[in-house]
């Protein structure tokens, strides 16, 4: 009997010990920077061994730049992000040059959601799985993380329910971190297609770092019948107050787009020289063929999903490169420019009635190319048309 307690008594303080000294896992959320690529905040994982001591950071949220034909496999939607498991101290070193702020959040889970994960992670590590390919909605730093915890956890986490009518596109999601720069939202404005315009569930909001760290707070696991909240509240690890960031509107594409159509409607108003109209309309249409080219890129020749089916290319289309053509060549080729104009039509129309995924800077700029293209396609009723001159 007195072996028997013995062996009870071992068994029991050797399981005590288990528990308390097994892994902890934690949610580190990175405050937005100033920085293009940092304006959305960063996600990782950190694991804590109270026992041993071991203390790692997982962060999906790597690139090399010295990758081969780097800018090309970007701008291609080829390049391959990767996993880097590195100290607390060194990760965070950035972001305390960088001024920004670091919180943590304690995950809830059970040994055995502990043990799946550790196991998930150490998958994820082995060099045929390090590296990944990078979707901005669907898998990056941030849904990595959603994604192992799923599948740790399994059915016994919940995630709120929510009114469908309420959810925001994915454009908006990622609009509202890049409105303190109004010039970087007309970029990705530009470039964003179609699929930018899906309405996001509470689950998809977590491609964005401050977005996962908002929903996973949300959700709720089973235990044995209770609902535990899954993350604790959130400890600071570095703080620092939030860059400060106020456009003058007087440097926004909407108001230079705009000062230079009132401009070029004005100088051709009042001066008709045949030389001027045409240097300026090959500089313009330079200008808008670039765009053209950019849209027919990402539309057809990229990987990001995000970008294809874009409906810019309606008024920076193709035709816009024969318009150009024609211009250097000196030939008037009025069918294109009258082509260009229509469907200038069509997208400012488009634009006006459905203003939603479009930015406002785009109508000046589709104006101007109106203007412009009905100036060389011979309509008489235009009082700018080059055959009134």
């Amino acid at each position: 009997m007195l072996i028997l307690t013995f062996i009870v008594a071992f068994g029991y303080t050797h399981l005590y010990s288990q528990v308390n000294s097994a892994d902890q896992a934690y949610l580190v959320t990175c405050a937005p920077g100033t920085e293009t690529y940092s304006i959305y905040g960063h996600s990782a994982l950190r694991i804590i061994n109270p026992a041993t001591g071991g203390d790692s950071i997982y962060n999906w949220g790597v690139f090399d730049f010295s990758t081969p034909h780097f800018a090309w496999k970007f701008a291609k939607g080829r390049l391959d992000y990767m996993l880097d498991v590195n100290t607390p101290q060194s990760f965070m070193g950035e972001y305390f040059y960088e001024r920004r702020s670091v919180y943590e959040q304690k995950i809830n889970l059970e040994p055995d959601e502990m043990a799946k994960l550790l196991a998930l992670l150490e998958e994820n590590q082995k060099p045929e799985n390090a590296k990944y390919r990078y979707d901005f909605f669907y898998d990056d730093c941030s849904t990595r993380i959603r994604d192992l915890l799923e599948k740790a956890i399994g059915s016994k986490l919940f995630y709120p329910p929510e009114e469908k009518r309420d959810q925001p596109t994915f454009r908006e999601m990622t609009g509202k971190y890049q409105r303190p720069y109004p010039w970087l939202k007309f970029g990705i404005d530009l470039i964003m297609g179609s699929p930018g315009e899906r309405k996001t569930t509470l689950r998809d909001r977590m491609f964005l770092p401050i977005d996962l760290q908002g929903g996973l707070s949300q959700a709720l696991v089973n235990r044995g019948g209770r609902m535990v909240p899954l993350l604790r509240n959130p400890e600071i690890l570095l703080q620092f107050d939030p860059p400060v960031t106020k456009p003058r509107f007087y440097t926004t594409p909407v108001f230079l787009f705009t000062l230079l159509l009132v401009a070029i409607i004005i100088l051709l108003s009042l001066n008709h020289s045949k030389n001027l109209n045409r240097i300026l309309d090959l500089l313009l249409f330079t200008a808008f063929s670039a765009l053209s080219i950019l849209m027919i890129f990402f539309n057809f020749f990229t990987d990001h999903m995000q970008m294809r089916w874009n409906l810019n290319i309606i008024w920076l289309s193709p035709f816009v490169l024969l318009c150009l053509s024609s211009l250097i060549l000196n030939k008037e080729w009025k069918l294109w420019f009258r082509v260009v104009f229509f469907l200038c039509l069509i997208a400012f129309l488009i634009q006006l009635f459905f203003p939603r995924g479009y930015n406002t800077a785009f109508i000046p700029l589709i104006l101007v190319l109106m203007i412009r293209s009905a100036a060389r396609s011979g309509f008489s009723w235009n009082p700018l048309s080059l055959n009134s001159i």
